[in-house]
C-alpha cells in the first residue's frame, strides 16, 4: 500500500467541515488576506499548494489549514506533513473562493506564524552580505523579487521602510517563492523611520549606500564587500532627499540612454548579485 493510500483515511478524518463565513478562523483568514497584515496572534495568511509546501519545508508553525471541498486530494498530500494539533478545515467551494484573494484558487490556504527579527539580528549577519533598506517600494512583485534575490545572492536581511508595500500581501508572498518564510525581514515600525534606521546603522560602522537611476559611482566600480546597507527607493520618485544626503556613496547601474530607469526589483537583484560577485573574488 502506498503512503498516500495509508494516510488518506487519517487526513480525511482530521478535516472539520465549516459551512458559514462567520467561523472565527475563516474570518481571521479573510481579514488577514484583505488587510495584508498579521492577525492578532501574529499569523500570516498564505494560499496555494506551492506556497503551503514551501511553508512546511521552511519549518513554519501552522495555526490552521483550510481546504476547498473540491480539492480534498490536497489534504491527503499535505496533512501527513502537518502536526496533528493544527486546525484543519474543509470549506464549501463558494466559501473558500470568497475568502482567498486569487481568481482561480488551487484549494488550500493556511494561517502560519513567521519568524520575527530585529535590527540587531541583521547586524550580526553582515558577513553574509549587505542589508537592503527599501523606501516606499509599492509594487508587490518588485518586493517579492528583491526578497528572493536577497536570499539567493546573500544579504544580511531586508528592512522595509515607511510606505513600502506590506510583505504579507499575497502577491509579495507568491513572488518571493518562499523566501519570505526563511529570510530576515524587518517591517518599518519595528526599525523606526528611515533617518532613525540610517543613524542606527551608522552607529554600528555600517556604510550607507544609496542607489540612483542616473548618477553615482558605476556599480562595478563601487566597493560592496564591507559592512554596508544599500538603500533602494520607490519605483516612481526614488529615494527621499534626506536619505540621499545621509549616504556615504551614491551608486548607479549603467544602462543605455534609451531606457529611463530599471525596474526596482531588477535593479535590486543586480546590486545583490554584484555584491555577491565581489565577495567571491575578494
Amino acid at each position: 500500500m502506498t503512503r498516500t493510500a495509508e494516510s488518506a483515511p487519517s487526513a480525511q478524518h482530521r478535516l472539520r467541515r465549516i459551512e458559514g463565513r462567520h467561523n472565527a478562523l475563516v474570518k481571521e483568514l479573510r481579514q488577514a488576506f484583505a488587510r495584508a497584515e498579521r492577525t492578532e496572534d501574529g499569523s500570516c495568511a498564505i494560499e496555494g499548494l506551492r506556497i503551503v509546501e514551501e511553508a512546511i519545508r521552511s519549518g513554519l508553525r501552522f495555526r490552521a489549514v483550510f481546504f476547498k471541498e473540491s480539492a480534498q486530494n490536497l489534504a491527503e498530500r499535505l496533512l501527513p506533513q502537518i502536526g496533528a494539533n493544527v486546525d484543519t478545515l474543509l470549506l464549501p467551494d463558494k466559501l473558500f473562493d470568497a475568502t482567498v484573494p486569487t481568481e482561480t484558487p488551487q484549494g488550500v490556504a493556511a494561517l502560519v506564524r513567521l519568524k520575527e527579527f530585529s535590527l540587531a539580528d541583521l547586524l550580526e549577519r553582515l558577513q553574509v552580505g549587505p542589508i537592503i533598506v527599501l523606501a516606499g517600494l509599492q509594487d508587490p512583485g518588485n518586493l517579492g523579487t528583491i526578497l528572493r534575490s536577497a536570499e539567493a545572492f546573500g544579504s544580511a536581511g531586508v528592512v522595509l521602510g515607511e510606505g513600502t508595500v506590506s510583505p504579507f500581501n499575497s502577491k509579495v508572498i507568491r513572488a518571493s517563492a518562499g523566501s519570505l518564510f526563511r529570510f530576515p525581514i524587518i517591517v518599518g515600525k519595528a526599525a523606526g523611520g528611515l533617518e532613525e534606521i540610517s543613524a542606527k546603522l551608522r552607529a554600528q560602522s555600517v556604510r550607507l549606500i544609496a542607489t540612483s537611476s542616473h548618477k553615482g559611482t558605476p556599480l562595478d566600480q563601487a566597493n560592496l564587500t564591507g559592512p554596508s546597507a544599500v538603500f533602494i527607493g520607490s519605483e516612481g520618485s526614488g529615494l527621499p532627499r534626506p536619505v540621499l544626503a545621509q549616504a556615504d556613496e551614491l551608486i548607479a547601474i549603467p544602462h543605455t540612454a534609451q531606457v529611463e530607469s530599471l525596474n526596482a526589483g531588477v535593479a535590486g537583484s543586480i546590486v545583490l548579485y554584484e555584491a555577491a560577485r565581489q565577495r567571491r573574488v575578494q
